[in-house]
């Protein structure tokens, strides 16, 4: 069986095999009685309803049994029976119908799962560091032996242009795509006689200052520009202690152009190997949430993560903090625990000595061990293949789902830190909002720090 469950259907009596469909998201199939038909894969934000509307068309032909025209796909009299899976969210439903096509219909040619899903690899800035005189330059080939040197992914390559071109404003790296062979007699480029260039071309600069060039980009493209920020405030308030006016008033006003370049880029622009976070989504299941794992570029999951005990946010409630942490509330045994050292007092309620009976650390720390058992089963679920074809599809459905307006984009990410873990504390501050939202109940936004978009140090 290729989805979770399967019904039968009657063409005759349409309403009465879908009668039993959930009210929710999640992806269909419908087999033909050809067992070498393909099936017809599809996703829906309402299941039942999709359906009904979708095979209607069987029980309003006329008494000789012929269709009326119309345009309307029709497979209602082919259809022998249905598969589905539930979702919690358009995220879900999109990993899952990826799946299920890569099974059914493969990956190749002009009838695979790409194609049939119309995914495009994401737009990134390479930086070719392998060769003698590195350059930057947006391309949509991903590759794995080049994961510490791509860095995105970006919303399109229009976006990732840009972003190169104001980056390479704030360095002297080359801009040409000719492989160099430098020699004295050559005349150069428009960007080497505006200064912009250090021009290795006819050996303007020697090779230690080119690579040290390249160095610097390197270290903006891998940090998100935090790196020269901080060495830019440095040698600002330095020059500003020793009365170099005029030099700190200049590397201030490179701090500003290195943010306005750095506000360019989202969060999720960083070096491919190490594009890793948790998204946290809304779950079929009640007091739930769906908890899938980014490493690398790679999906897996969903792991499911309960919210039972979790106090949600609730802006309406007067609090005065923006970002409160989630806390659980405390659990009241139904019967008394004795102690096991001394004897109650009789004047001591019930429920007190059961409190006091129960380790302090316990009701603090439910919420994070909870979480850190959903994250070790989710470090466990791994994609079946880990193709460079398997890769790209993840990163497009990834992007296709981070770039699309704040209004219609259901759940948030948490990247990781320096080390590649992900923080617990500001997880769980997702898990409480995506399933307050999910509730009905409206919330503050992610909380953002000071530079736009730190990347791993």
């Amino acid at each position: 069986m290729l989805l979770a469950h399967s019904i039968p259907f009657d063409s005759n009596d349409p309403r009465g095999s879908l009668r039993g469909l959930p009210e929710g998201p999640g992806i269909f199939a419908l087999f033909a009685a050809d067992p070498g038909a393909q099936p017809y894969l599809s996703k829906a934000q309402n299941l039942r309803r999709r359906l009904m509307r979708f095979l209607r068309a069987a029980e309003s032909g006329g008494g000789d049994g012929e269709r009326p025209p119309t345009r309307r796909l029709q497979l209602a009299h082919m259809v022998e029976r249905v598969e589905y899976s539930t979702s919690g969210s358009e995220f879900e439903s999109s990993l899952c119908l990826y799946d299920a096509s890569l099974r059914v219909f493969g990956n190749g040619g002009s009838d695979g799962a790409r194609r049939r899903l119309r995914l495009r690899p994401p737009a990134f800035l390479r930086m070719s560091v392998e060769n003698a005189y590195p350059r930057v330059y947006p391309t949509t080939r991903i590759g794995k032996s080049a994961a510490h040197a791509l860095f995105g992914p970006f919303p399109s390559r229009a976006g990732a242009e840009r972003y190169a071109e104001e980056m390479l404003n704030l360095f002297l790296l080359r801009r040409c795509v000719e492989d160099l062979h430098p020699d004295p007699a050559f005349p150069g480029c428009p960007y080497s006689e505006m200064k912009m260039c250090l021009a290795p071309c006819f050996r303007g600069c020697s090779d230690e200052r080119y690579k040290q060039e390249a160095d610097e980009v390197f270290d903006f493209l891998s940090t998100h520009g935090t790196g020269l920020l901080r060495r830019l405030a440095a040698e600002r308030d330095a020059a500003s202690d020793g009365l170099e006016f005029e030099r700190a008033q200049a590397l201030h006003q490179r701090m500003q152009k290195t943010q306005a370049v750095i506000h360019l880029a989202s969060e999720a622009v960083r070096p491919l190997a190490e594009l890793t976070g948790v998204v946290v989504q809304p779950a079929a299941q009640p007091d739930c949430v769906a908890l899938f794992c980014l490493k690398g570029g790679f999906l897996s999951g969903p792991v499911l993560y309960s919210i039972l005990g979790m106090r949600l946010p609730n802006e309406r409630s007067g609090s005065s903090s923006l970002f409160p942490q989630p806390v659980s509330l405390e659990p009241i045994p139904l019967e008394p625990v004795p102690q096991k050292s001394e004897t109650p007092k009789n004047d001591a309620p019930p429920n007190e000595i059961a409190k006091n009976d129960m380790p302090k650390n316990d009701t603090k720390d439910m919420l994070e061990a909870r979480l850190a058992q959903s994250l070790a089963a989710l470090k466990d679920r791994e994609p079946e293949s880990s193709s460079v074809q398997t890769l790209s599809d993840h990163l497009a459905l990834f992007a296709r789902w981070y770039y699309r307006p704040a209004a219609r984009r259901v759940g948030e990410i948490v990247f990781a830190g320096a080390g590649g873990e992900v923080s617990r504390k500001p997880l769980l501050r997702a898990i409480a909002r995506v399933a307050a939202r999910a509730a009905g109940i409206e919330v503050a936004s992610a909380e953002k720090s000071e530079f736009p978009a730190p990347g791993p140090s």
